[in-house]
C-alpha cells in the first residue's frame, strides 16, 4: 500500500510538472500580482522545476508562504515579499526566517524572494546565516529565462553541512544595531 501511493506521488508531481513545464513569467507579470498571487506564482515556478511544493502562506505561517521537497531530500522553504512600490527587503524578515526555517520547518534550505531589492543589512545578515537572496535579477532569471531553482541555488549536488542553514551568526551585534564582532568561528564549529 505504501509504495503505491508513493508511486501515486510522484506520478502526480510529474504530471504537474510537465504542464507547467513551460510557465515563464515576466517582471512586469510578477508586479502585476497581489502578494497571494506572487506566492502562488513561487510556488508554480516550483513545481515547474520538479519540486514537489505547496502553499502554506497566511497569517501566523511561520516566516514561510511556500515548502517544497527536491528531489534527492532537501527541503526548500521560500518566504515571499511582494512590493508594489520597489521598497527594500530588510534584515529584520531574514531574522524572522533565519528564526523558523529550520526549527518549525525542518528546512535544510531558505530563500527569501521578493520582486524588489534587499538593504545592505539584510544580505549581510542573510550570507552569515545561509540564507538564499532573490531579488528582481535572480527572479527574473528564474521565472522569465526558466533557469531552475536548482541550479539558481546550486543543488545539484548534495549539501554539504558548510551550506546548510546556519542558526546562529559569527557576528555580534548589541541592540542598538552596532557591530561589535566578526570573531570567525572556529574549525570544529564548521564541521
Amino acid at each position: 500500500m505504501a509504495v503505491a501511493f508513493g508511486w501515486w506521488k510522484i506520478t502526480a508531481i510529474r504530471r504537474r510538472s510537465a504542464r507547467l513545464h513551460e510557465v515563464r513569467l515576466t517582471l512586469a507579470d510578477l508586479d502585476a500580482l497581489s502578494y497571494t498571487d506572487f506566492e502562488l506564482a513561487v510556488r508554480d515556478l516550483m513545481v515547474r522545476d520538479g519540486i514537489d511544493a505547496r502553499h502554506v502562506g497566511r497569517r501566523g505561517d511561520k516566516a514561510a508562504d511556500v515548502i517544497g521537497r527536491i528531489p534527492g531530500g532537501y527541503r526548500v522553504v521560500a518566504q515571499c515579499k511582494h512590493t508594489t512600490s520597489g521598497s527594500k527587503v530588510g534584515a529584520s524578515v531574514i531574522y524572522t526566517v533565519n528564526g523558523t526555517a529550520a526549527p518549525a520547518h525542518r528546512a535544510d534550505v531558505a530563500v527569501v524572494i521578493t520582486n524588489g531589492s534587499f538593504t545592505r543589512g539584510a544580505r549581510e545578515t542573510a550570507a552569515d546565516f545561509r540564507i538564499h537572496l532573490f531579488g528582481r535579477e535572480e527572479l527574473r532569471r528564474w521565472a522569465t529565462e526558466g533557469v531552475s531553482l536548482q541550479q539558481m541555488l546550486r543543488l545539484t549536488t548534495p549539501l554539504r553541512r558548510l551550506r546548510r542553514l546556519r542558526h546562529t551568526s559569527n557576528r555580534l551585534i548589541r541592540h542598538d544595531g552596532t557591530l561589535l564582532s566578526t570573531a570567525p568561528m572556529d574549525d570544529q564549529k564548521r564541521r
